[in-house]
């Protein structure tokens, strides 16, 4: 499984957590995952990468999927 999630450095020590098939940054709680220091862009790539893996083999954080009308699937 490809992870959906990487950094793009924006300045030095400035970094972009950002959805790698959009290149679009994460924005989690409505705050954009942009501007972070080198440690907590780190552990927020890991963290989202991880949660997608556990979704995968069936853990108890998977994410409902939005369907194309905007539905949420069950």
């Amino acid at each position: 499984m490809a992870n959906r999630y990487a950094l793009r450095m924006g300045r030095p020590h400035s970094w972009t957590v950002f959805y790698v098939f959009t290149g679009q940054p994460v924005e989690l709680k409505q705050q954009s995952m942009v501007g972070m220091n080198t440690c907590d862009a780190h552990a927020m790539v890991d963290r989202l990468n991880s949660r997608d893996i556990a979704a995968g083999e069936g853990g108890s954080e998977a994410p409902r999927k939005r369907l194309v009308d905007g539905s949420r699937r069950i």
